[in-house]
């Protein structure tokens, strides 16, 4: 009886414990990224507006090959819709709308079906540092509700942060490779 009982207790600490953390642990949080890439801004800016050039530099949708995103409207403006819809769970399925744009700033809301329901916001940052070269900043905003947002903050971040870099490496040399 005296080992049940300390049993229930240390299973009642691991599952106590995660929750107490997470009611301290940040609900918002941003994930940002920065790569140069020896091109100038328009060209960078022309090319990172359009949805359907992540095709070709974004590893989300790159890690099924199988994956054709539909694009709604006109790619590449404010209300652009692209939707994807994997059979691999890791890709799953959802939407990110174009949702505000300038010459150096794209915004878009995204909108996850599954694996996990969720929204969230990115932005696309391009800006002439010198002449022929520009600064990508890649942003993506979350806003995840206790108690996910402790998985979030000790995995999710991390695994974004490492998946922009790879996108802004693909897309550096996809540009810098083109005349």
């Amino acid at each position: 009886m005296k080992i049940l009982k300390i049993v229930l207790i240390v299973l009642g600490c691991i599952i106590a414990i995660p929750l107490i953390v997470a009611l301290f642990v940040p609900k918002s949080y941003t994930v940002s990224v920065t790569q140069t890439i020896n091109k100038p801004q328009h060209v960078v800016f022309d090319y990172v507006k359009l949805l359907d050039n992540q095709k070709n530099y974004s590893i989300w949708v790159m890690e099924d090959p199988n994956l054709n995103p539909e694009i709604i409207g006109t790619d590449g403006t404010v209300g652009a819709i692209q939707k994807w819809n994997s059979k691999m769970e890791n890709v799953g399925e959802g939407e990110q709308q174009i949702t505000a744009m300038t010459n150096q700033r794209i915004d878009v809301d995204l909108r996850f079906v599954r694996p996990f329901k969720g929204e969230a916001k990115a932005a696309t940052i391009v800006k002439a540092v010198a002449d022929g070269v520009t600064e990508i900043t890649s942003e993506f905003y979350s806003n995840d509700s206790y108690p996910m947002n402790l998985p979030s903050y000790l995995f999710g971040r991390k695994m974004l942060k490492e998946a922009q870099e790879k996108n802004l490496n693909n897309l550096k040399q996809i540009l810098e490779s083109t005349n």
